[in-house]
């Protein structure tokens, strides 16, 4: 993303250009900064002792899943139709991990048939594999008692999340995988996501870790994503580095407890996505009320719903009057809901924009 003469360039093009060519609104990825994004996370999490796990619920666009398939990312799947297309792209069926919730035994079945890795997060479905599939490897979601994350819908451990077996019921796991000779090969957690303290990550790794020891077959240890990234200029990047020393220390450790060298897993989204992605889109309309002046777009939170839903803040510019005089306004979807506003509430309500006007 540049700035040149007023006007906004994404890779290279305007994004002007961009909307005269393929339409408004539009999505628009840029390729250079999604692979330098993996390419710093490889850094990181060296392939040899890491497998990076890119989140397909950040982003499945076939287009974008080829580029990573080639840089060397394995594949966080949570749905038979992940599966699938990540097959199609190209990912070998051990570079996927199905980790899916509440999922039908028809979807656990399709990755099977497919040879591809399978996760489970509860004591009844790991008791229906057993039943389907005796004799073979499979690994478990933990939930380690606690969670972090940016908004609460995004928590995905402790007492009140869904997510996982709970640590003090993993002795029943241990009991279920023997009646069926299953060999639990994995344990995975995941706590939330948008954590920017690398205390939350770190404190569940103890917790996984602990809870670790107690498997003796285990291949892989995988400890979910949730890495965030800045949204506003105040906001401070993650110390990737830091963390990533840590977390390798700490399972170098494990394993040289544990008595044998097991793979590290990780499962980072929007970390590698989030800063490649703009959505473009056009003004259609601009009105005034007493509290504030909005400016409408061909855009809603169809396309973009983080604003509504959590509350999430998003950078907006004018891509065309980029140096413009900055005025206060609030913008507004096109979606026939009160909540279709991109600006939110409370101190972000209005943002200071670049002249907005109407085409």
């Amino acid at each position: 993303m540049e700035v040149s003469e007023g006007l906004l360039y994404l890779g290279g093009i305007s994004a002007d250009s961009l909307l005269e060519r393929f339409g408004s609104p539009l999505y628009v990825y840029e390729e250079d900064v999604l692979i330098s994004r993996f390419r710093k996370m490889r850094s990181c999490f060296p392939p040899d002792e890491v497998d990076i796990h890119y989140a397909m619920k950040a982003n499945y666009n076939p287009s974008l899943l080829s580029l990573l398939c080639r840089e060397g990312a394995c594949i966080d799947a949570v749905s038979s139709g992940d599966v699938r297309m990540a097959l199609e792209v190209g990912f070998d069926p051990h570079r996927i991990l199905f980790t899916g919730n509440n999922s039908r035994m028809e979807e656990i079945e399709f990755s099977m048939s497919k040879k591809v890795p399978v996760n489970l997060g509860s004591l009844e479905l790991l008791e229906l594999y057993g039943n389907r599939f005796p004799g073979t490897s499979v690994s478990i979601r933990v939930n380690p008692g606690m969670g972090a994350g940016h908004h609460s819908h995004c928590i995905t451990g402790g007492p009140d999340s869904k997510f996982g077996i709970y640590r003090d019921r993993l002795d029943d796991a241990l009991k279920i995988s023997e009646k069926h000779g299953l060999k639990l090969s994995g344990i995975h957690s995941h706590i939330g996501t948008g954590i920017r303290k690398t205390e939350a990550m770190i404190e569940a790794m103890d917790l996984i870790l602990d809870s670790a020891k107690h498997f003796p077959d285990l291949e892989f240890v995988d400890f979910g994503g949730g890495f965030d990234i800045p949204y506003r200029e105040s906001d401070e990047e993650l110390d990737l580095e830091e963390l990533g020393q840590r977390m390798r220390q700490r399972f170098w450790e494990f394993c040289k407890n544990y008595g044998r060298d097991l793979k590290m897993k990780i499962e980072p989204g929007r970390y590698i996505i989030g800063p490649a992605g703009t959505l473009l889109a056009t003004v259609t309309n601009i009105t005034e009320t007493p509290s504030k002046k909005f400016v409408g777009i061909d855009t809603g939170f169809n396309h973009l719903i983080r604003p509504m839903m959590y509350g999430s803040y998003h950078r907006i510019v004018n891509a065309s009057k980029m140096d413009a005089p900055k005025e206060s306004v609030a913008v507004a979807g096109n979606i026939c809901e009160s909540g279709d506003v991109f600006t939110g509430k409370g101190p972000d309500a209005t943002r200071m924009i670049g002249d907005p006007e109407i085409g």
